[in-house]
Parts: structure tokens; C-alpha cells; sequence
């Protein structure tokens, strides 16, 4: 791999603000001749350079071998246990004579290979679920450019991209892959997409000038997508060409810093995980505990194996067998599989298994905005005329007129935080702000410059005569109505509408595009509309003016007259209209002097909550005073000897709306205690209007926070601010990662939501990362523990339910698998203790229990639906143990209701056949014992249904077809192996039951059954009078201490874009 990362790298130290750089001072600190762009490095000095920096390759995690997941899998407390038992079984089998009648050599054959056989099926289901921990480096690698053009001695040459050095003169061409990092020497009409750093779709226009760094600033605080001279590894050229000087390389790129940062963050071990791996300790403390109580019980007081030191450690390893829950990890993973498969089936996609879990804990989802919280399609909300307001259903799917309604209380005051700016200052904070997003160029191609409103704003905002407005408040306006209003938006737009008006196959601004949609879906015949006016000239748009302008022949207007469109900026439209419309109404006896402080306080007040705004104007104009096919200049609308001319139609006000569903599911979370908060790139009063929308923005989180405001925050001052805002605008990715360790700090536990590769060291940081499947990369998707298939948050919120859903499901697996595991234990004590001839309960009737009759069942826990309510508690406290005071009383009701059962038939079965021969009465001992026991787990598994609801009634059968399925298949594997000659005695060591077996085992299930309903019924009493029934106040481990640091080389990801 060349030079490692280190101090000892050269490029650890002559690393510098290469984008502040003239091309002089590049070549020069990179210590080469002024004619570098024109002859490239000599190949002696490439070679030399090669040796010096390394290859331009990322350093690769060490893998982890098969060899290394195995022993993983194995080294656990239990599995030594298990294999203690297989190795003396294994003993014992070779040893026991072949003339042998009592199946003691074939019994421990079978031990050993059904131990084996669970050892390695739980170590492949445990190797398996690791499969896809290690892609995101790989993911990364795959980014890379193989091959590169360059110019060495004076020629140009095609090298390995590893072979890439600082100082290297590469050349790009349309759709080349950029090799390494590059200070730009020479562009022709070049940019770059960059969505493999950072997710955002629009390329990057590149340039070659020095770029000036602000007052008060860093260099390198300066935004990636302003650094419009650099061109960045695994970037593509979109159009154009260019050539560049290689100034880092390999781990020293931006995509190696985070590769970097991704090797770093390790990934954080489940709650549950953890609980397991010390409840097998405590269990396994307890097995040494019982084997030894069995020897000692077998060796000093069993008439049948008293001083026989090899029978009694077999008995003793017996008790051990029994207690080993074999079937657990199976379960537990069953119980993973399905919920991941029903999240699947929602379009939540989990890449790790005990990540399930983490979603049933989380308190706090952080969430992008666009796409995830919005629809990612701008539309047209409303409309305003100079006398109405109309507000559009964007969420509308018939094409009817009536999608429209004038509705004047619509956005008709500015938003409460903007009542006392002044007009500038709204639009600073807002969409229409010219400086785009935080390190984006803006994709509002119409924004507002200045807004310079009245001193007093709600008399500049009264409507003159509403009553004058052509359609009654509450109701919609007419087709033709609609058609003329916006046929500026129409016919003024080189934009091409999708299929169906939706996103398919659309073409141009979004923002424009907005205007022919919401015409599309009120009716208007787009494409015949075009047709009867077709265009003449126009005045292509330039960000310069911010206007476009286009004139069409139009039957509405005399054969010497013709119609001219301008939509651009409405600060700029105001200023160049004469009239305005009287609501909207088309023609020249609806015309009247414009009112300029009327439209200028209606641009504040939309922008204030938000919204993009486009003004429409139109004017008739003498057909003889354009030519057909004419190139116009800006002079033509703003150059004019009459000044202002035009007529003001009306304002388009647009947004990204909020996703109908995420509202609903915003409320849901909220009444399960789940914090929503919103991080963006867009600005502040965009955030805040979508979150007022949302439900997110409320009284006790009133307000936004911006990035640069975090940025100058210390740890404790952050760790403040996320407990008291839910959004956060202008935000860069190295926020996030700040925002996630101080919410995990405050003791929260977060799911993080991206898409970018400069997101993956925040998603791997997050409790739970979650990546979006549309518009995420791949390095986002391998970070993260979840996929949004739709980018929908209300998934998000659907995937926390079945969080929750498997915590409960996964205490009531353990509330049926681990009565039955100890009872096997205490019946072989006891049994002992009770002088019964021999275990009531034989070494391979125990593993069957284990892992046939217990996974059964259990499976029929592990796939429970929710249960009524699940959605209205808060989530489960950090730490709070899987095991709490009431479960391990119910475990412990459970323990010994089954060993209470299955030792008093056994002793029954015992007194009553007494005269029977040893041999006999064994077998009918076991017998019983083997049914009683496992008939009591159906009962155990029936009442572990309901957490709380009773289980006496019909609906305990209902709701889970595996219920009636699984105890079927017990019932009827239970009776196959008691009466199935040959099988039950050779193999299971018992006899078929006569009436009294049976007998008992029916009593012992209703007894067991009612005995635990029982306890659920007080425990509802002690619940309904305020006690503490759920462990919240309890049973709670504690938490380690945050680091709230930066990982080493995150400072650099503040120099990228945030994506959304």
C-alpha cells in the first residue's frame, strides 16, 4: 500500500489551502518548474515522487478471516459448556461396552452429534449476519478512477490512477472520473458532478482564479462547492474539459478522509447483544452452581448413584445439558428475520439484524429534509392576485379546477418570528436569498436581490377591495380563469412537463416546472396551449437581470397586437410594472395602477414563511415592433423609454411540500415519545416553515438553529442546543456528527438519517444510521444499519414501531425458552433430591425440549404482532435491562410451576408404579415427566402471548397463525415420540402413557396456565393503582461516558456539502 497515514507521510505536513492559491503559488509550494502545466513530470521524477508519497491508493481496514468470525461466534461461556459436555459424552461413548443394554453408548453418540450440530448451526447463523459489516471501504475503493490521462516529459500518456503523484498535470474530458485531488490550471466550460462526495445533483461549474476568502474566515472554512477551482477524486466531469495539477493523493484526498473516518468509528454493539452476553455469564455462574448441587446430591445422597463418581459427573453434565439454552440464538435470530422481513415488506430495509432492536430505543430521529420529510417535487402552493389569495391541494391527483381554492386567511400575515424584520432581512433568511443554500449554488434561478418594504407592514398588506375579486372566498375559480392567470408561468418556459405531470421524463428548473404542473392538474391543456400561441421572440433568462421573457401570437388579443410574458425575481418584476391585474382577471378593463407596496409586502410575507416566489407579468405590444425568431436583450423588458410598462398577473408562491403521511407519522412518534428533528441545508425560514407544517416546530421547539451557529458553540453550550431546538438549518455534515454526540451524550438514543458519502461517518457514529435508498450513494447504504426504499420518513417511524415490537417480542421468547431450560435443570435436582431412580428427564429428551419443543414455541412469540397500545408509551429508558424485576419474577413463577410439575408426576407416576420393575418404572417415569414438561411450555407459551392481557379467551388463538400451528405440531411430536415403538424407548428412553400419564399432564396444563394468568391479573391490580409493572424506574444499567471529540480528519467533512 506504499506510505502509510502518519506523521512520516510527506503529505501529512505539505498539505495547504490549494483553492486560495494563484497556479503560480500551486507550483511553486509543490516545489516544480513554472512550465509544469505544459510538460508534466519527467518520469524519473514521478518515480521518485511515487516512492516518496506512495501509491494513490485508500488505506484498507484489516480484514477480519473466517477463522477470526468463528472463534467470534464460539468463545462464549455457554458453547465451553456445551463442548465440556460433548467431549465427556464423546468419551463416554467410546468407552461403554458394545454389549451394553441400556443404549448408553448410542444416547451419548447422539448427545455429541446434536450438540455439534447446534455449536454450528448457531456459529453459520452468526457468521452469516456479519456478511455485510465490512462493504463501506470497499464501497469506497470501488469509487475510484483505474486509469488516468497525464502529461509526463512533455507527452501525453495514459497511467494507473495508483500511480497518480502530487505534481501531476492530469487532463479531464467529458465523463472522465477524477483521479485524485486537483488544483484546476485550465478549464473549457467544465464542471464536475459531485454527488459521489456529497449527494447533490447539480454539477459544479468549475473556474481557475484564486477563490478569496471572506473576512473573519479560514480558508479553510470555505464550503467545498465554493472551492469552484478544485476538482475532487471519484468526482465526475459533467460537461466540458479541463486540466489539473494532482495535489493529494490516496488517504490525503477528501474521499480518503472519509474512508478514514469509516475505518475509525467502530460499530456500536446492540443493547440486547450485551444483555445476552451477560445474562450467559450469570447463567452460566448458575449451571456451575446446579451441576455441582447435582453431583454432590447424586454422589452423596442418591440411592442410585451414591459413591459412583462417573455417573454422578454424566448426571451432573446431564443437569448442564438441560439448563444450556441451545435453542436461544436460533429464536433470538428468528426473532430478527421477521421483523426485518415485515419492515422489508414497508420498504425499511435492515443490513443488520440486532439492529432491529436499537430502533425500539430510540428517542430522537434526525432527519433530512428534502425528499425524506418533503416530496422532493416543488409546487405551487398558492397564488396571489392583487385582491385574492388562491391555495393549491398539491397533493392532488385529478385534474379538476377545483384543486384550486381562494382562501385570503392562506399565508396571509408574515410568519411570527419575521412580524418585525425589515424586507432584506427576511429574504436573507430565506429561499429566495441569491447565496443559495450553505455551500450550494442556489437552485432558485429567480432569487431576490432586495426588498425594501414599508415601515408599516399590515397597512401595506390590506387587500383593496376583496369584495372585486372575480370568484367568492371559499370557492374555485374556473378552468379558463386559472389557464389565463398562469399562462405566463406556461408559455414563458423552455421547461418540459414529466408523464402524467409527475417527475418522469420532466425537463428544466424545478422551480419553473412547478407553474405547468399545478396549470397540468387544474385542467389546463399544456401542449394545446402552446400550440394557439406560439412563440415569436424572446429574451433568454441570464442570472444576471433574472428575468425571461417571451412573446407569443395569441387569439385574445387583435391580429396587430402581440403578447409578452415575463416571469423572473419579484423584487425586479414590481419595479418594471406600470399596472396590475384587478384579481387576476385578463383584459384591458381589468387594469389598474399597480401597488407597489402591496407586492412587495406580499414577497415578505411569503418568503417569510418559506416559499420561493415568482412574479408574472404580461403587456400587448404592436406586432411590427418585434421580428419573428429575434434574440432580445434585457433591454427590451427593463430598457425601455417609458419606463415601467407591464402589467402585474399575480405571485407564484412555491415549495417543497411536506409529505402528506409524514404529518401522521410525525404526530405517531411524538405520542410514543419519540423527538423528530430536522437538519438541512436550506435556510432558516424554509426549515422553520416546514417544520411548523410537520408538527416538528411547536412551543417548546420555537426555534432553528444554523450550522455556522454550531459551528462557534463549545461541547457544552451543543449539548444544550440539541435538547432545546428540533431544527437545524444551514447545517454541514460535520454538524451532524456533532449534533449525534451530543444528543448521545444528553443520554439520547439517535437514529441519523443521509445520503452522502460525507454522511457515513455520522451514520456510523448514530445509534441507527439510516441511508436513502432512491438518492443515497453507495457508501451512505453500507454505513448505515437501515435503508429507506422510499426515502419516506413516516418508514422511518413504522420501523421504530417494529423496534419496539421486537424488545417485547424477544422478554416474551425469553419468558418461554427459559422456564423451560431451568425447569429441565431443577427437575434433574430435585428429581434426585426426590430418590427417584434415575433423571426424570433423559439427556436427549433435553436437547429435544431444548431445541425442538422451545424454538417451536418461542418461534410463535418471536413473530407476535404489536400489541394494542405500543405507540402510546414512551420509549424504553436507555440501558434498561431485558430482564427487569417482573420478568424475572414471571421466569421464576414459570421455572418452578414447570419443575413443581414435572417432579410431583414423577413422583406420582413413581408411588403408583412402585411395585413395577426399576428398569419399567423408569420409562414411565420419563414419560410423563417428557410430556408434562412440554405440554406445560405450551401453557407458559399461551399466557406469554399478552404482556398484560388476560389470556383467558378466544382471542388467544387469533392473531398469529403460528399459535394453533405450533402447538399442533407439539401435541402431535409428543405423541409420535411417546408411542412410536422403537423410537420411544431405544432413542427417548421412555414408554407410552396409560390414562394416569396423561392424566397429569392434562391437570399440569391448566394448572400452569392459570397459575401465570393469575400472576398477570395482579399485576394489572398493581399497574392500574400506579406501580411501577414496566421496570421504568429499575433494573437500568448505567451509561458509559460520551466522547464528544471529533474523529481524527472530521474537521475536513465542514468543507463539504450537505446534501440535503
Amino acid at each position: 500500500m506504499g506510505k502509510e497515514i502518519g506523521a512520516d507521510n510527506p503529505q501529512m505536513t505539505e498539505q495547504a489551502p490549494w483553492h486560495t492559491m494563484s497556479i503560480e503559488e500551486t507550483i511553486s509550494k509543490l516545489g516544480l518548474p513554472e512550465d509544469l502545466a505544459k510538460t508534466g513530470l519527467s518520469v524519473d521524477e514521478a518515480a521518485s515522487r511515487l516512492a516518496k508519497y506512495g501509491p494513490n491508493k485508500m488505506t484498507e481496514k484489516e480484514k477480519v478471516t473466517i477463522w477470526q468470525r468463528i472463534w467470534h461466534q464460539i468463545n462464549n461461556v455457554l458453547v465451553y459448556v456445551l463442548m465440556t459436555v460433548a467431549v465427556v459424552s464423546l468419551i463416554q461413548a467410546v468407552t461403554t461396552p458394545e454389549n451394553d443394554t441400556t443404549n448408553q453408548q448410542f444416547t451419548a453418540s447422539f448427545q455429541v452429534a446434536l450438540i455439534v450440530s447446534v455449536i454450528t448451526l448457531n456459529t453459520w447463523i452468526g457468521i452469516y449476519q456479519e456478511g455485510n459489516a465490512e462493504k463501506a471501504a470497499d464501497a469506497l475503493k470501488n469509487m475510484l478512477s483505474t486509469d488516468a490521462r497525464v502529461i509526463r516529459g512533455g507527452k501525453e500518456i495514459m497511467v494507473p490512477a495508483g500511480d497518480i503523484v502530487p505534481g501531476d498535470v492530469c487532463l479531464l474530458g467529458l465523463g472522465d472520473k477524477v483521479p485524485s485531488d486537483l488544483r484546476l490550471v485550465s478549464v473549457s466550460n467544465m464542471a464536475t458532478g459531485e454527488a459521489a462526495l456529497t449527494g447533490e445533483s447539480v454539477p459544479i461549474d468549475k473556474q481557475t482564479d484564486a477563490i478569496p476568502v471572506a473576512d473573519g474566515l479560514e480558508p479553510e472554512q470555505v464550503p467545498l462547492g465554493d472551492r469552484k477551482n478544485m476538482s475532487y477524486s471519484a468526482t465526475l466531469v459533467a460537461q466540458g474539459s479541463g486540466i489539473g495539477i494532482a495535489i493529494a493523493t490516496g488517504d490525503f484526498t477528501q474521499i480518503g478522509t472519509i474512508n478514514r473516518l469509516v475505518n475509525q468509528t467502530e460499530t456500536i454493539k446492540t443493547d440486547v447483544l450485551k444483555q445476552i452476553d451477560m445474562v450467559s455469564k450469570y447463567l452460566f455462574v448458575c449451571i456451575c452452581t446446579m451441576c455441582l448441587a447435582t453431583f454432590l446430591t447424586a454422589f452423596f445422597y442418591s440411592d442410585t448413584f451414591k459413591g459412583k463418581a462417573l455417573p454422578s459427573v454424566n448426571i451432573a453434565l446431564v443437569c448442564a445439558v438441560a439448563m444450556v439454552p441451545e435453542g436461544l440464538e436460533a429464536i433470538v435470530t428468528l426473532t430478527y428475520s421477521y421483523a426485518v422481513k415485515v419492515m422489508a415488506s414497508q420498504n425499511a430495509i435492515v443490513r443488520a439484524l440486532p439492529a432491529v432492536e436499537t430502533l425500539g430505543s430510540v428517542t430522537v430521529i434526525c432527519s433530512d429534509k428534502t425528499g425524506t420529510l418533503t416530496q422532493n417535487i416543488m409546487s405551487l402552493t398558492a397564488f396571489v392576485t392583487s385582491n385574492a389569495r388562491y391555495k393549491n391541494n398539491v397533493d392532488a391527483a385529478d385534474r379538476v379546477p377545483a384543486n384550486f381554492v381562494r382562501d385570503d386567511t392562506y399565508l396571509c400575515e408574515r410568519a411570527v418570528l419575521d412580524l418585525k424584520k425589515k424586507g432584506a432581512d427576511i429574504v436573507a433568511d430565506g429561499p429566495n436569498n441569491p447565496a443559495g443554500r450553505r455551500g450550494h449554488n442556489p437552485s432558485n434561478h429567480f432569487t431576490v436581490d432586495s426588498l425594501h418594504t414599508t415601515e408599516n407592514p399590515e397597512e401595506a398588506a390590506k387587500v383593496a377591495h376583496p369584495e372585486e375579486a372575480p370568484f367568492e372566498n371559499g370557492s374555485s375559480p374556473t378552468k379558463d380563469w386559472i389557464q389565463a392567470a398562469l399562462s405566463c408561468g406556461v408559455l414563458c418556459s423552455k421547461c418540459v412537463l414529466g408523464e402524467n405531470g409527475g417527475r418522469t421524463g420532466e425537463i428544466g428548473n424545478p422551480t419553473e416546472l412547478s407553474i405547468l404542473r399545478a396549470s397540468y392538474f387544474a385542467g389546463v391543456d399544456i401542449e394545446n396551449l402552446k400550440t394557439e400561441c406560439p412563440i415569436v421572440a424572446e429574451v433568454p433568462f441570464s442570472s444576471e437581470y433574472k428575468f425571461m421573457a417571451t412573446i407569443h401570437e395569441s387569439s385574445d388579443v387583435p391580429d396587430d397586437k402581440l403578447v409578452a410574458y415575463v416571469k423572473g425575481a419579484p423584487d425586479r418584476m414590481v419595479k418594471v410594472c406600470k399596472y396590475q391585474s384587478k384579481g387576476g382577471i385578463i383584459g384591458d378593463d381589468a387594469v389598474e395602477e399597480i401597488n407597489a407596496d402591496y407586492w412587495m409586502e406580499q414577497i415578505a410575507i411569503l418568503s417569510s414563511h418559506g416559499l420561493r416566489v415568482l412574479g408574472l407579468c404580461r403587456a400587448v405590444i404592436p406586432k411590427d415592433s418585434v421580428t419573428a425568431g429575434e434574440n432580445l436583450g434585457q433591454e427590451f423588458v427593463n430598457g425601455r423609454p417609458e419606463g415601467a410598462w407591464l402589467t402585474m398577473v399575480g405571485l407564484c408562491a412555491i415549495m417543497d411540500p411536506p409529505r402528506p403521511e409524514c404529518v401522521q407519522a410525525i404526530k405517531e412518534a411524538k405520542g410514543a415519545g419519540v423527538r423528530v428533528a430536522m437538519i438541512t441545508g436550506d435556510h432558516k425560514d424554509t426549515a422553520t416553515a416546514i417544520g411548523h407544517m410537520l408538527g416538528i416546530v411547536d412551543e417548546k421547539f420555537s426555534e432553528a438553529v444554523t450550522g455556522p451557529e454550531l459551528d462557534s458553540m463549545t461541547d457544552d453550550e451543543i449539548r444544550a442546543c440539541v435538547m432545546t431546538h428540533n431544527v437545524f438549518a444551514r447545517a454541514s455534515p460535520q454538524n451532524k456528527i456533532r449534533i449525534v454526540k451530543a444528543l448521545q451524550a444528553e443520554g439520547q438514543i439517535t437514529s441519523m438519517t443521509g445520503d452522502g458519502v460525507n454522511d457515513a461517518p455520522a451514520l456510523k457514529a448514530a445509534n441507527m444510521g439510516v441511508a436513502m435508498g432512491k438518492e443515497g450513494t453507495d457508501v451512505a447504504r453500507e454505513a448505515s444499519e437501515m435503508i429507506l426504499a422510499d426515502d419516506n420518513f413516516a418508514t422511518i417511524v413504522y420501523a421504530v414501531k417494529q423496534g419496539r415490537v421486537v424488545w417485547d417480542n424477544l422478554r416474551k421468547v425469553l419468558l418461554v425458552n427459559t422456564p423451560i431450560n431451568n425447569a429441565q435443570g431443577m427437575s434433574v435436582l430435585f428429581g434426585l433430591l426426590a430418590q427417584l431412580p434415575s433423571t426424570p428427564i433423559s439427556a436427549i429428551q433435553i436437547l429435544y425440549s431444548n431445541f425442538i419443543c422451545a424454538v417451536t414455541l418461542g418461534f410463535v412469540c418471536a413473530i407476535e404482532p404489536a400489541e394494542d397500545g405500543i405507540m402510546a408509551n414512551p420509549p424504553r429508558r436507555v440501558g434498561k435491562r431485558i430482564i427487569g424485576r417482573f420478568l424475572l419474577l414471571r421466569i421464576l413463577l414459570g421455572t418452578f410451576l414447570l419443575t413443581g410439575c414435572v417432579v410431583g408426576s414423577a413422583v406420582i407416576v413413581n408411588t403408583v408404579y412402585k411395585d413395577v420393575e426399576e428398569f419399567e418404572r423408569l420409562y414411565k417415569i420419563r414419560a410423563t415427566a417428557f410430556n408434562v414438561l412440554d405440554f406445560g411450555a405450551i401453557s407458559v407459551m399461551l399466557s406469554a402471548r399478552f404482556a398484560y392481557n388476560s389470556s383467558v379467551t378466544p382471542k388467544v388463538f387469533q392473531g398469529n397463525p403460528a399459535v394453533m400451528w405450533s402447538c399442533v405440531i407439539v401435541a402431535v411430536l409428543q405423541i409420535l415420540l411417546t408411542y412410536i415403538p422403537g423410537l420411544n424407548t431405544f432413542v427417548f428412553s421412555m414408554k407410552g402413557m396409560d390414562g394416569l400419564g396423561w392424566g397429569l399432564t392434562i391437570a399440569s396444563m391448566v394448572f400452569v396456565f392459570f397459575a401465570m394468568e393469575t400472576e398477570k391479573a395482579i399485576r394489572r391490580s398493581l399497574k392500574a393503582s400506579g406501580a411501577d409493572t414496566d421496570d421504568r424506574e429499575g433494573a437500568v444499567d448505567p451509561l458509559p461516558p460520551v466522547d464528544m471529540s471529533m474523529p481524527k480528519g472530521a474537521s475536513k467533512l465542514n468543507l463539504q456539502e450537505l446534501a440535503k
